[in-house]
């Protein structure tokens, strides 16, 4: 299924190296004020940066808006935006059309398509989908807003080196500006220098993101089936290359004991908080009203210039390949800023559910 969402319903289509890449975003309150440029911005940082990370694939993304906003505001109508697919080079695909890529979705995508998918650039299953992530994320952006809802994400660790903890001013800002988004300018120099001696060796690297949603009102979520932790990482796992999600303490948790992993109740000026947050402001599949907090580890990217054992399909028989073309050394860095809008686009579809979201904003 190509959509996700009960009220906040997002649709992805196209593939990396169609005609264009994008969204519907159906359900949105009409009211919401909205411009074309604010869609545009988190595009933007989705964007390839400069360094060993990058990636030589060069496209302009510029987003187009088909339907659903007018005069700075949504219509409610479904929102159709897009970017167009131009940087495009299928030399290297054409050259290897018949050899499986070891990590990639080749094999799995022919057992169940038939042959029929588009496979260059990873057709379908290519992290440049995720444009069209980033650009539904920032409509639930701007709806998360009404409510006083901040969502940032931050790069905490690639190739076994770990950021320090890091607060949310923090994370808003230092991890904004650095070229891997890590709050931690020393770790990213580490970082930054074992992804050149990597790539330097045809190899890859991949990383943990820590993803946190800022005020978020407790009462979210609908139990059991469609948790918030549930759905939340069901749109996470649709991020190409993410294979592990955890919220709060994690996998930590199953080595802690009960008086560490449980987090005492407390009042704040008459508010019921938590005074620790290892249950990463979920319990039972609702919010608490304590900070979503999210991991989600990032493999490392697919295609390599390494030689490796393969298939090839058209001969049935055994070989080898390297992988060409133009591919990022680190994909964790761009997948921030999609980590923020998956979380965006659940939070918001839960917000509608629960009514706090009026349908007409004004």
């Amino acid at each position: 299924m190509n959509s996700i969402g009960k009220l906040f319903i997002v649709t992805s289509f196209g593939e990396s190296h169609g005609p264009c890449v994008g969204v519907v975003v159906d359900g949105c309150p009409a009211g919401l004020p909205l411009t074309r440029a604010e869609i545009q911005r988190e595009v933007d940082r989705r964007k390839p940066g400069e360094g060993a990370a990058a990636t030589a694939r060069r496209e302009k993304d510029e987003v187009e808006v088909l339907s659903g906003l007018r005069d700075g505001h949504t219509t409610g109508a479904p929102i159709a935006l897009l970017v167009r697919n131009e940087d495009v080079d299928d030399r290297d695909y054409d050259r290897i059309r018949s050899l499986l890529r070891p990590g990639h979705a080749d094999y799995t995508a022919l057992v169940k398509y038939g042959g029929f998918a588009d496979g260059r650039g990873g057709g379908r299953f290519s992290g440049r989908i995720t444009a069209g992530f980033v650009m539904a994320g920032a409509v639930a952006r701007k709806l998360l807003a009404t409510l006083g809802v901040e969502i940032a994400a931050h790069t905490v660790e690639i190739g076994g080196i770990e950021a320090k903890a890091a607060s949310f001013e923090d994370i808003k800002t230092r991890a904004a500006q650095d070229p891997l988004r890590c709050a931690d300018a020393a770790a990213s120099k580490k970082m930054s220098d074992l992804i050149a001696k990597v790539k330097a060796e045809g190899d890859s690297l991949g990383g943990v993101i820590e993803g946190v949603a800022a005020g978020v009102p407790a009462g979210l979520g609908e139990p059991v089936f469609a948790g918030l932790d549930g759905e939340l990482a069901r749109a996470l796992l649709a991020i190409p290359a993410v294979k592990g999600v955890a919220f709060g303490a994690g996998f930590a948790a199953a080595r802690m004991k009960g008086s560490e992993n449980n987090d005492p109740f407390a009042l704040k000026n008459g508010k019921i908080i938590t005074t620790g947050n290892n249950a990463g402001g979920i319990l039972g599949g609702i919010t608490d009203g304590m900070p979503v907090v999210v991991r989600v580890a990032v493999k490392p990217t697919a295609s390599i210039a390494i030689e490796q054992a393969t298939v090839d399909v058209a001969k049935m028989t055994e070989a080898t390949i390297k992988v060409g073309g133009r591919h990022d050394a680190c994909i964790v860095p761009r997948a921030v800023p999609v980590v923020e809008a998956m979380m965006a686009v659940t939070i918001g579809d839960f917000a509608l559910r629960a009514g706090i979201v009026p349908r007409v904003i004004k």
